[in-house]
């Protein structure tokens, strides 16, 4: 069956490492995103790499007033659509702490607005009884941690989110997978304190696609932090909220 993949928040490295190697499956791909320039360079590599049509779209989580043209897009496409969420925003906990404002700009980039898309594109998919959602939560998400428990929390509410949603989906026949990257080398992560074990985008994107091709519900990238994580999930709040990590 013919394969469309529509990714949001292309601008991203992993994202871009994930497009490539759908690209290379023969599947059309659709880059959303908002710096067009980057897309449209992104899209013509995709083609290269063996997209029959790849093709950027303009997409803001903030603003779902263009979300419409998404949707009509992608329905005139045939076979299964699939959608890879990788939108979200993470500043610095301190920046949030002086200006609470921060607060729904991170929630509504990493949780409410991608959240809201994918409720208008999955009828889309139920309509064609197959598909497959990829969203990128966090291990940030498994706790709340002193560094970036805005950011965890939107994380948290959005894998709860694609649980609710596979439930849905699994009954049409389709598929949600969620992601939660460890530390991974991008611009997001660029310069922040204290990483360690930091992995590649393109090993993350590698793990992706395996676990959409093994219809994996929820994975671990790299697969080590399902281990760190549950660690640092039974810590004892007695200790855990002294603790600076």
């Amino acid at each position: 069956m013919k394969q469309t993949w529509l990714i949001l928040g292309a601008s991203s490295a992993m994202a871009r490492g994930f497009a490539r190697r759908v690209s290379e499956t023969g599947a059309d791909v659709f880059l959303a995103g908002r710096d067009m320039d980057d897309l449209n360079r992104a899209a013509a590599d995709c083609h290269l790499r063996g997209a029959p049509l790849a093709e950027a779209m303009r997409f803001d989580a903030r603003k779902p007033a263009g979300f419409g043209a998404i949707y009509e897009k992608l329905a005139a496409q045939d076979g299964a659509l699939n959608v890879a969420v990788f939108v979200g925003s993470m500043p610095d906990q301190a920046d949030i702490d002086k200006d609470p404002a921060l607060v729904d700009a991170t929630i509504m980039d990493s949780f409410t607005g991608p959240a809201r898309f994918l409720q208008g594109f999955v009828p889309l998919m139920e309509e064609r009884g197959c598909g497959t959602v990829v969203g990128i939560a966090s291990v940030a998400g498994d706790r709340g941690r002193i560094g970036n428990y805005v950011y965890g929390a939107a994380k948290a509410g959005f894998a709860t989110y694609l649980s609710g949603l596979r439930n849905r989906l699994t009954r049409v026949g389709g598929h949600v997978v969620t992601v939660k990257p460890g530390f991974v080398d991008t611009a997001m992560t660029w310069g922040l304190p204290g990483m360690f074990l930091v992995a590649s985008p393109d090993d993350v994107a590698r793990d992706i696609q395996k676990a959409v091709s093994k219809k994996k519900n929820t994975i671990y990238t790299p697969f080590f932090w399902r281990y760190i994580m549950l660690i640092i999930t039974h810590i004892p709040e007695m200790i855990f909220k002294k603790m600076s990590i």
